[in-house]
This record gives C-alpha cells, structure tokens and sequence, in this order.
C-alpha cells in the first residue's frame, strides 16, 4: 500500500479512480496513514466513504478506494477481528470490475492475505499471494503495480514460512529485497532474518539483521527487534533475547492495537525464553506479521 499513499495523486490520474478534487480530499487521509495515524485515518476513510453524493461523483469507485482505506488502516493497526467479512465483500463488489477498480481489488486482497497471515491460515494467504502475483501480471502493461507486487511477495514469503517452508522463503525475500525500499525494505530484510531463524543459521540472520535496511514504519513496530530476538535465543544468549523481545513488546504496544498478532507472537517467544525451553521450529518464530 505505500505506492498509493507516496502517490495518491498519480494513482487517482493513471487508474481514472479519481478527479483532481478528490484526489485533493483523500490526500489527508494518505498523510495520516502514512504517519502512523491508524484510527485517525479510519475514520476520516469512513467519513468519506459515508459522505453525501454529489453529481460529480456518483461513480462508485471513490467510495470502494475509502473503503479499501478503512480497512488498510484497520489491518495495519492490527485490529482485525471483524476485519476480513469486511474485505471479503468489498473483494466481491470489485470482482467484475476492470480498469482502476482492478488496483483497488488488489489493494483489498493484498489486506486479506495480511489478515490470513495472522491467523495463522498460512496455506490460505500463500493461495492469496500466488492470485495477487497471476493478477499484477496481467495488468502490469496497464498502471504501476510494482509495489503490490512486493507486498504480495512478502506475504508469499511470510506463508511459506508458515508451513515449515523456510529455504523457498528466503529466496523470495532475498531475491527481492534489492527493489524494495521503505517499509517493504524494513519487512522484506526481517522475513530473511526469520528464515534464517527457521533453518537455524542463527548466526547469519543476526549477521543479516545488522545490514543497512530503511527503517520500518509504524505498522512494523517490533518486528526487527522479535526476529533478532529469536536469533539471539537460537544461539543460547537468553539474556539478551529476553531484552530484545522486551523491546519488541514495548515497540508494539505503544504504536499497534492490543490484538496485533506481534503482540502474540512477542509474548509467546518471551515465555518460551523464560522457561528455559529450547528454540521452538514454530514455523512463525522471528518472521512477525506485515
């Protein structure tokens, strides 16, 4: 989603979802996602979702992108538990669509996929990913989609790990962590610290953890800190591990909602440290969730 919020204005003119003036009116939305702002820009997403119709925007494709908005804000916050009925019906309007609406859609199940992925439904979400990939393919000639690209390979990336499958998910990540900048940089380089922790090579993704990478965003709050955790209590320095999961904790609950699957997955990786327990293969350990 960060293509749409570094450039709301290409992405209204290049897909005809929106006039000069509405890309003018959703531009405060895309601010306050991008700072972090997560209820704020719910709301002002369902504001506009909700606002009176006027003759110059009767199209439906302005209210289906704020929708899209309020649940990406929602997603990214972490609060997602009536999150994907949400998605699932908005996915389902756009289904038939074609032109811009079709980014949108992408937009939406990129989201669902992310949702999936903290469910721990990872054969689901790896579903998800691989339709984005065969849908960006077929559009790629008509508009910018590089960046739901990325997206989409992360969550592939974080699936596959999921199921065990950690060699095929680093080659994803790794193989596309040049490209990426920003966030998806910051989420790309933990998903190949996370599975490097699966393999256990913890030493190379603590190696790989210290390299250059752009730092995350709010909604990747803990997720550096836990993957270098996991790494640190592969390696036996439980003291450190507990101090660095602490962090990551710390990180999460200041910037995420209290139901963000970090959070859990955060908690559980400090008990098991605690408790004196071994390296779990818990396929999810040190990955964390987009």
């Amino acid at each position: 989603m960060e293509f749409i919020q570094r450039n709301i204005g290409w992405f209204g003119r290049a897909t005809g979802v929106l006039s000069p003036a509405q890309a003018t009116d959703f531009r405060p939305l895309l601010e306050q996602l991008a700072a972090g702002e997560f209820e704020e820009a719910e709301a002002r997403a369902m504001a506009l979702a909700g606002r009176p119709r006027r003759v110059w925007d009767r199209r439906p494709e302005p209210v289906w992108l704020a929708r899209a908005f309020a649940l990406t804000a929602a997603v990214l916050h972490g609060r997602r538990e009536h999150v994907l009925p949400e998605l699932d019906s908005l996915a389902a309007e756009l289904q038939h669509t074609s032109g811009g609406a079709r980014t949108i859609l992408l937009v939406v199940r990129v989201n669902r996929a992310v949702v999936l992925l903290g469910e721990e439904q990872y054969a689901k979400a790896e579903s998800e990913a691989a339709d984005i990939l065969r849908e960006v393919t077929r559009l790629a000639h008509l508009t910018q989609v590089a960046d739901i690209e990325l997206s989409a390979l992360a969550c592939l990336a974080e699936a596959l790990c999921g199921q065990g499958r950690f060699e095929e998910a680093e080659s994803v990540a790794r193989g596309n962590l040049s490209r990426a900048t920003g966030n998806r940089a910051a989420s790309l380089r933990c998903l190949v610290v996370g599975s490097l922790n699966g393999q256990g090579r913890y030493e190379e993704a603590l190696a790989e953890s210290g390299l250059p990478t752009p730092p995350a965003s709010r909604a990747g709050s803990g997720q550096s800190a836990l993957a270098i955790a996991a790494a640190l209590h592969g390696l036996g320095h439980n003291d450190e591990a507990v101090m660095t999961v602490r962090q990551a904790l710390r990180e999460c609950e200041r910037f995420l909602h209290p139901t963000h699957p970090r959070m859990r997955e955060a908690r559980e990786l400090l008990a098991r440290i605690t408790a004196g327990d071994p390296p779990s293969e818990a396929p999810d350990e040190g990955t964390g969730s987009p």
